[in-house]
């Protein structure tokens, strides 16, 4: 019997450093500060998702970079950043 792979998607979400409060690891950017795919503000992020990716300034950082619940992501020292840093948020669900 074939492998059949599960369809996935992804939802994005963009925004900006100077969006985020706090300061060194505590520093986070709340779900509601950004943007989705159709321009509209986000009321949280996906519950359940396989993975995401974070870009700040369009770059991919590693895993370590940040963490992400449904109500915010936290990236650690994030604060140190210039405020126009875009950040895009993309979660990979099934």
């Amino acid at each position: 019997m074939p492998i059949v792979t599960p369809y996935q998607n992804t939802r994005r979400f963009t925004s900006d450093i100077a969006s985020g409060t706090g300061t060194g690891a505590t520093f986070a950017i709340a779900a509601t500060t950004f943007t989705n795919d159709a321009g509209v503000t986000a009321t949280a992020f996906p519950s359940a998702f396989n993975y995401y990716n974070l870009y700040i300034n369009g770059i991919m950082q590693t895993a370590d970079t940040s963490s992400v619940t449904t109500t915010a992501i936290t990236i650690p020292g994030g604060d140190a950043l210039d405020g126009g840093t875009p950040i895009i948020v993309q979660f990979v669900v099934s």
